[in-house]
């Protein structure tokens, strides 16, 4: 392996109003790249190019960027800050190779900094935490720090010390680039000789330590992600920025690459570009691709060729004719390629964290009837760009649901629809997103023998799992009973097959095994196994019976003192289940887990009973049983696949349609 020192692939993150988007903007005009930095209340923050960015003053959208510092490119991805666009960050955090996670030093640390945090663990990505606004009134350093130790790690270490004038917070001075300094910081050696074996055993034998060997060690924990430097600033004034640079060159890794790799690579981000048409935004993780080269997609199994590459230079993207290993680029011609796509070989790209689950449905319908057409593309072209909007369109009633994060989503989609398609439309008020689960253990049997020309014959065993689990499969069958091309196929649709239960939602924590397989040599046609693996499955689901499953929501409630005995009040009613209130400060602070279908009103009413100084902050926690007396139904896209004979004839129909 060797690394290109020269380059850094870094993404922002942040809960919301952490001062993310200005942190970058101040990032860009230290670097050169913007003569003033753009304010995010006026709109005219750089990284924000849409217009609903710009009018509600929040991002919506990952925007990349790029600039240089101390003789090193950083390119930057800024991401949204707000839970309703978490799919965002979801997929910006595969591709980066270190973060920072900026926190406001007044809000401390918020339910979706947590949710950031442990998928920034989770991939093992070297982290700066970056305190933002010190200037605040409230602020502290102390205060901040006992929080991230407490709930992030022991093991974050200020590589920064506060520079104060009386009580006002006026710069930052490092305590890295001075070695003499480096002495300075609380619990460095303890923390190093606490991960490192040869620093302990100095340390325990009280044996002095080289400088060059506690940076050399410092950086090489922060790279494994087991050290995380914390720096600070105030980035609305443009202070700790400079600094803040500095540590990302500093401490946070360049890529690695592999000399003569194979073409490796994960496709991040789809958008359409006014003027250039579809694009793929690809971290390269091996070999190169250059201009008229036919890649391979691995997922999809496919090859397309590449008719334009272009990279960030500062705030414009450049024709470069090639990527290489460790780089980002923009890919044009690539038609069939979808947002999670690996190129080429697999072996190098890192998994996709799943933070973001969309939790209500929601149909809209198109304000004008003529136009239903239209509508019907744009979301399906909104959908390619962000999969799990997951457009379910009924053509038979004309009907068009998407799954959402949350309120502010739909005001989003209903602005984009808008400005970029002009169309408007009028969203149903959301539902929430229940699932199912198996009451007990039983198996599933089907065989498809008639009428001919068919022969399919399949048992599943199916058993219920604990939550979280999802859905697993496996085949017990021998490929001399079924071939293995139709093993291949039943399991492509158990999916598929799970996709509405007993009560029309998605059936999950459960696995299910092929126990029993057969074809016929004359009889079997190569599709049997489509029409027979939902009977198969749904016959299962009737013999075990199914359970509903509603989300459930992970809070912290702030409220004035005065208010806390109505919201302890009011989250009983709403069925939460949390810790004993901490009261100090003249607030009411309260932690827990809440269903997501007795609290979906809930923020107003907040606002409403406090006059606007109650704050309720919420991620998603999982499934768990509904209450017996909880039945949604979802309506049944298509034919039951319990109705056999029917559900033949529409399989078949549609199948030689």
């Amino acid at each position: 392996m060797h690394n290109e020192f020269n380059r850094r692939n870094i993404g922002i993150f942040a809960h919301v109003d952490a001062g993310k988007t200005t942190t970058t903007e101040h990032m860009l005009y230290h670097g050169g790249i913007i003569r003033s930095p753009g304010r995010v209340d006026d709109g005219t923050a750089a990284t924000d190019s849409l217009d609903i960015e710009r009018e509600r003053g929040i991002s919506v959208q990952a925007a990349m960027t790029s600039l240089t510092w101390n003789n090193t490119v950083i390119d930057l991805v800024d991401t949204p800050g707000h839970i309703d666009f978490s799919s965002e960050v979801e997929r910006s955090l595969r591709v980066m190779d270190g973060a920072i996670l900026i926190l406001s030093a007044v809000e401390g640390i918020q339910s979706q900094s947590e949710t950031i945090w442990h998928a920034l663990r989770s991939l093992r990505i070297p982290t700066i935490i970056y305190i933002n606004k010190m200037d605040r009134i409230g602020a502290s350093a102390a205060a901040i720090m006992e929080q991230v130790h407490s709930t992030f790690s022991p093991f974050a270490c200020p590589v920064q010390s506060c520079l104060m004038d009386e009580d006002s917070f006026i710069g930052v001075h490092s305590l890295w680039r001075d070695q003499a300094n480096q002495q300075t910081i609380p619990g460095l050696f303890e923390m190093i000789a606490e991960l490192d074996e040869a620093i302990m055993e100095s340390y325990i034998n009280e044996v002095p330590l080289p400088s060059e060997q506690i940076d050399s060690t410092f950086r090489k924990l922060v790279h494994q992600g087991e050290i995380f430097p914390v720096c600070f600033g105030a980035s609305g004034k443009g202070i700790g920025v400079s600094e803040l640079l500095d540590s990302v060159t500093w401490f946070l890794p360049p890529p690695a690459i592999t000399v003569d790799s194979a073409v490796s690579g994960v496709v991040f981000k789809i958008e359409r570009n006014k003027t250039m048409g579809r694009t793929a935004y690809v971290r390269m993780y091996g070999g190169s691709i250059h201009n008229r080269d036919t890649i391979y997609n691995t997922t999809r199994g496919l090859e397309e060729k590449v008719t334009q590459i272009r990279q960030m230079d500062g705030r414009k993207w450049s024709d470069t004719g090639a990527v290489h290993s460790g780089q980002i680029a923009a890919l044009y011609g690539l038609s069939e390629t979808h947002v999670g796509d690996i190129i080429g070989s697999p072996d190098a790209v890192p998994p996709m964290p799943h933070m973001a689950v969309p939790l209500l449905t929601v149909q809209l319908h198109g304000q004008d009837p003529a136009r239903y057409p239209d509508l019907v593309a744009a979301l399906q072209e909104l959908t390619d760009e962000d999969p799990l909007l997951d457009l379910q369109w009924l053509p038979e009633d004309r009907e068009l649901h998407l799954k959402v994060m949350g309120t502010i989503q739909l005001e989003i989609l209903s602005s984009l629809l808008s400005s970029r398609f002009g169309l408007e439309v009028v969203f149903d008020p959301p539902s929430v997103i229940y699932k199912e689960t198996l009451n007990a253990p039983g198996e599933g049997f089907i065989a498809y023998t008639m009428p001919k020309p068919c022969w399919a014959i399949l048992r599943f065993q199916m058993e219920p799992l604990p939550r979280g689990s999802g859905l697993i499969y496996e085949s017990t069958v021998r490929t001399d009973q079924l071939l293995l091309r139709y093993q291949n196929e039943v399991q492509r649709r158990i999916p598929e097959a799970l996709s509405q239960g007993m009560f029309g939602w998605e059936v999950t924590d459960l696995k299910v095994t092929l126990v029993e397989g057969e074809h016929h040599v004359w009889h079997t046609h190569p599709l049997d196994f489509v029409v027979a693996t939902p009977m198969g499955i749904m016959d299962g689901l009737a013999r075990t019976g199914t359970k509903l499953l509603e989300p459930l929501l992970q809070f912290r409630l702030t409220v004035p003192e005065e208010y806390g005995g109505k919201a302890l009040s009011d989250l009983v009613h709403m069925r939460a289940t949390f810790e004993a209130p901490v009261i100090g400060g003249g607030r009411c602070i309260v932690e827990g887990q809440i269903p997501l279908a007795s609290s979906m009103d809930y923020p107003v009413k907040l606002r409403s009973e406090t006059g606007g100084r109650g704050v309720l902050v919420t991620s998603f926690a999982g499934y768990q049983d509904c209450p017996p007396d909880v039945k949604p139904m979802r309506k049944r896209r298509g034919v039951n696949p319990l109705d056999q004979s029917k559900y033949i004839l529409s399989v078949r129909n549609a199948i030689t349609s």
